[in-house]
């Protein structure tokens, strides 16, 4: 990790969008800017880590908030994954060069999506709602807290307990992260158990998946079944929780996703 971390600007993007960036000390064009997409109830804040040590190595970090999520106009109320998808394409169309897609979590099935319609330089699924529709998650809720998957079932957003996010944090800071998370929209939060298999991505632009088998939201076989689907290279991070960037060990995701990019499109 970085002594001399990256300061993180804050600026509007497209459509009124929040948008998280951290620059490097000296532009490198061999290396393609990055753009986080944040998952359910989360929002640009949460790749804080990230964008700074990736602007530390030498990378552009951008984080887009979706509509209605943290400093972004737009309302959770009518907001779909179709919507959530445009969000992020606009806001890649509107950097200087064609980034790698990074989504975590809903945020991830949301890369899966766009991958399909916009020509990235990479992807990068980090514990990702499957390709495929999400009830092993929504199962797994219902073991651990039934009376949380009755509510995601009825259009309540999930409770993001820290128990949910984090494995390695000390309880007070894990309760402090989760206090920043959000609601979700109902109609996207179902969308996750109902939807359909994204496309291939346009460009057969290579993709990365980071996951780890203690995800206590996302099973392990639902994310190795997408990686497979993608013919994707999958590398898992036992100890760690549902948040990789966030997590105590959130460097080392980071540090495989860094060593990954310039061999993808070899």
């Amino acid at each position: 990790m970085s002594s001399n971390p990256s300061p993180i600007e804050r600026c509007t993007g497209p459509r009124g969008l929040e948008l998280l960036s951290a620059m490097p000390a000296v532009a490198d064009s061999t290396k393609p800017p990055l753009l986080f997409v944040h998952g359910l109830g989360h929002g640009a804040w949460c790749w804080e880590h990230w964008l700074r040590e990736s602007a530390t190595r030498g990378y552009a970090g951008y984080a887009v908030s979706l509509r209605g999520h943290g400093g972004s106009a737009g309302t959770l109320r009518t907001a779909r994954l179709s919507h959530y998808v445009k969000d992020v394409i606009h806001t890649a169309a509107s950097l200087p060069r064609r980034p790698v897609l990074v989504g975590h979590s809903m945020g991830g099935l949301v890369v899966q999506q766009a991958l399909a319609r916009y020509a990235a330089h990479a992807g990068v699924l980090v514990a990702p709602v499957p390709a495929h529709p999400a009830v092993g998650s929504l199962a797994s809720i219902a073991r651990q807290h039934p009376l949380d998957a009755v509510r995601m079932t009825l259009g309540g957003s999930l409770p993001l307990r820290p128990r949910y996010l984090f494995a390695g944090l000390d309880p007070s800071e894990a309760q402090q992260q989760a206090h920043r998370c959000g609601p979700e929209s109902p109609f996207a939060q179902y969308q996750l158990l109902l939807h359909r298999p994204p496309a291939p991505p346009r460009g057969r632009a290579p993709v990365l998946v980071l996951a780890t088998p203690n995800d206590r939201l996302v099973p392990i076989s639902d994310v190795r079944r997408t990686a497979q689907r993608y013919g994707a290279t999958l590398r898992e991070f036992p100890g760690m929780g549902h948040d990789l960037m966030l997590d105590r060990d959130w460097l080392s995701p980071l540090e495989t996703t860094l060593d990954w990019l310039p061999a993808a499109r070899g």
